[in-house]
């Protein structure tokens, strides 16, 4: 980075895990929403802000293009272009947007992170059958090819299938109990294309991984596909946030 650093990056902690894209997006969202970055402030140029935040520049580009299409940013374009910070954030015109208690989203995010990593180790462990995999890999290619007004539900869906993969009741119905209260916080957010790419991917080598029997990285890549939807939750529900 040429120059001085700008103020702003000691209060942003870069990118650290394997999520990138909604890091990015929480980083941003957090950073806006604490002020450092005030309503009709200039974002950083890009190329300082990617080096910051320890992402390439296609990946900020889809992160600052799907903030603007959620309300939180202006792209401008030309030679003095750059993001611009909205006026007035998406959710605080004419009411607040409903956002949960810190403890609250933490206490559901905790829960699916120990359940569902867990259903995925025992799912790959299990002798199936063949009508076993093929009803995953139809919930896999029903969600791949969903629509953004049926992704959610479908996406549920292929996640259940892992657990009852799992051949354990409990453990299915703890995974239902943490998809549903999920998917109560998830439909409160933007529907993000990139995101939602980047789940299907997930969603492939953590079947892939069951199929072949490969408990560890079935375990491995559902903590890491949880932990982006944790990362992107916690950017636009909580209003004030930990470190940066």
């Amino acid at each position: 980075m040429n120059g001085p650093p700008d103020p702003a990056f000691r209060l942003i902690q870069p990118a650290r895990r394997g999520n990138a894209f909604e890091e990015t997006v929480q980083r941003l969202l957090h950073a806006i929403k604490l002020g450092v970055f005030p309503a009709g402030s200039r974002l950083p140029p890009e190329r300082d802000l990617a080096d910051h935040l320890g992402v390439s520049r296609s990946t900020l580009r889809e992160g600052l293009a799907d903030l603007q299409t959620a309300g939180y940013l202006t792209i401008q374009r030309g030679r003095y272009g750059g993001a611009v910070v909205s006026a007035e954030l998406p959710g605080r015109e004419g009411g607040a947007m409903f956002r949960p208690e810190r403890a609250e989203l933490e206490d559901i995010l905790t829960f699916r992170a120990v359940v569902e990593p867990g259903a995925a180790r025992l799912a790959a462990l299990a002798a199936q059958g063949e009508a076993a995999h093929g009803a995953l890999l139809a919930s896999l290619h029903a969600v791949t090819g969903a629509e953004a007004a049926h992704y959610r539900p479908l996406d549920a869906r292929l996640h259940l299938a892992l657990a009852e993969l799992s051949g354990s009741r409990s453990l299915t119905l703890a995974v239902a109990q943490a998809r549903s209260r999920t998917n109560d916080m998830l439909d409160r957010i933007p529907f993000l294309p990139v995101n939602i790419a980047h789940s299907n991917r997930q969603h492939a080598v953590i079947v892939r991984a069951v199929l072949t029997g490969d408990a560890q990285r079935a375990e491995a890549e559902m903590a890491a596909h949880l932990e982006g939807t944790a990362a992107l939750l916690r950017g636009f529900l909580l209003d004030e946030a930990g470190p940066l």
